[in-house]
């Protein structure tokens, strides 16, 4: 589907819509809502398969955008600062995603009231969080939200606030899309929220599954914890190793600001400078300790001063490698502006080229896309601490309390 030009506005395939006007339900007389309305394909579409007996309301921050059809009641205002009178029966919709959706930036006074407003706002948040939050808040005892929103929720620590926020208000269903978007590379899930009831339901609805979603979870008792899929043989083999977060220390490379700031960093070699290392240099079990990606080189023997575990032999693990793990053992104990660096923990003793082996396997590939499929294209450092490694590949492990 095109792009709009009006705040990078991404429009909704009308099989989409389909699918979600399907789930939504409001009783007869109630309140149905669109917010980040512009031309309202969402109302039209409840209008058509449920009927007139509702009262329709659209919400669209930008008036070039905004064209309600005339038997809903249009308002143009920015929905996260809109105090409506009263509540809502359902509210649907695709709001926007990032700062002010693709390609458009918000400002920073915008921002730091939305921070004063939203609970669930943390970290790097995005623009959607803070639209499902207001959703859920707008909503009557027993209503429904329906929304399509990217898929990064579901796992990433910044929603976290969020993940408990709904667990904590209703009942949520989630349908896995996949990309539904044809022009805009978004891993999407439909959330279906009531508010009243407990838990979570997760569905796969990607193509060709979109209007007969294949149950894969119920949690009646979910709090807001990361949401994975259950696959048999990942889960297994979570049950038969050792997480990685037990047996090493999870750390995360020097940031480029910090290096560039370091009064021993140079921006040319030298007598006795090396590379610092990015992601590109990481590669699956080696490391190209030879080209210089970041353009930054600092002292070998004083790798130390930078981040303490350079200086010792460590696992490297990829920060982002799109849906795959990739590691490497770094003998050479160079600098790095990138990725994370474990370090076994005290009384561990381990097999580095098996572990390595076995975390660039095809097993292991099978593993993340079993449990994460296309959610996130990187690792998160909670998602490396479940990394299961064989009991095998550990030689050695004292007991927590005993080891010194």
């Amino acid at each position: 589907m095109p792009v709009s030009r009006t705040l990078g506005r991404v429009l909704t395939p009308p099989s989409l819509v389909a699918f979600m006007v399907a789930l939504a339900e409001a009783p007869k007389g109630g309140k149905v809502l669109e917010p980040a309305a512009a031309h309202a394909p969402f109302l039209r579409a409840f209008r058509e398969a449920h009927g007139t007996g509702y009262r329709f309301h659209a919400v669209e921050v930008d008036p070039l955008a905004f064209d309600p059809p005339p038997w809903a009641e249009g308002q143009v205002a920015d929905f996260l600062l809109w105090e409506p009178d009263g509540t809502f029966d359902l509210i649907l919709g695709n709001p926007p995603y990032g700062a002010l959706g693709a390609g458009a930036r918000l400002p920073a006074e915008r921002r730091g009231l939305y921070r004063k407003r939203f609970a669930t706002w943390h970290g790097r948040y995005n623009l959607y969080g803070a639209f499902l939050e207001k959703g859920v808040r707008l909503l009557a005892p027993g209503g429904m939200l329906v929304f399509v929103v990217p898929a990064s929720w579901m796992l990433l620590l910044e929603f976290g606030r969020l993940r408990a926020f709904l667990a904590r208000e209703g009942e949520v269903e989630v349908y896995y899309l996949g990309r539904p978007f044809p022009e805009a590379k978004v891993v999407a899930t439909v959330i279906r929220f009531r508010k009243e009831g407990r838990g979570l339901r997760l569905y796969d609805a990607e193509e060709p599954l979109l209007m007969n979603p294949i149950p894969l979870l119920e949690d009646p008792s979910w709090q807001g914890e990361p949401i994975r899929f259950p696959d048999p043989q990942a889960l297994a083999m979570e049950r038969e190793g050792v997480p990685l977060g037990e047996v090493f220390g999870i750390h995360f490379a020097a940031r480029s600001p910090e290096i560039k700031a370091h009064p021993l960093t140079r921006t040319a070699p030298g007598p006795g400078l090396v590379p610092v290392l990015t992601g590109r240099n990481l590669k699956p079990g080696w490391i190209d300790y030879e080209t210089p990606h970041s353009g930054l080189y600092f002292p070998k023997e004083a790798v130390g001063l930078l981040k303490p575990f350079y200086a010792t032999g460590h696992l490297v693990v990829a920060h982002t490698r799109h849906y795959r793990v990739v590691a490497a053992w770094d003998k050479e104990c160079y600098p790095w502006r990138e990725e994370f660096h474990l370090l076994p923990k005290e009384g561990v003793k381990l097999d580095p080229e098996g572990l390595v082996a076995y975390l660039n396997s095809p097993e292991m590939q099978a593993y993340y896309r079993g449990l994460y499929r296309e959610v996130v294209p990187h690792l998160t450092r909670g998602m490396l601490e479940k990394v299961p490694v064989p009991k095998d590949l550990v030689l050695d492990r004292l007991p927590l309390a005993t080891a010194r």
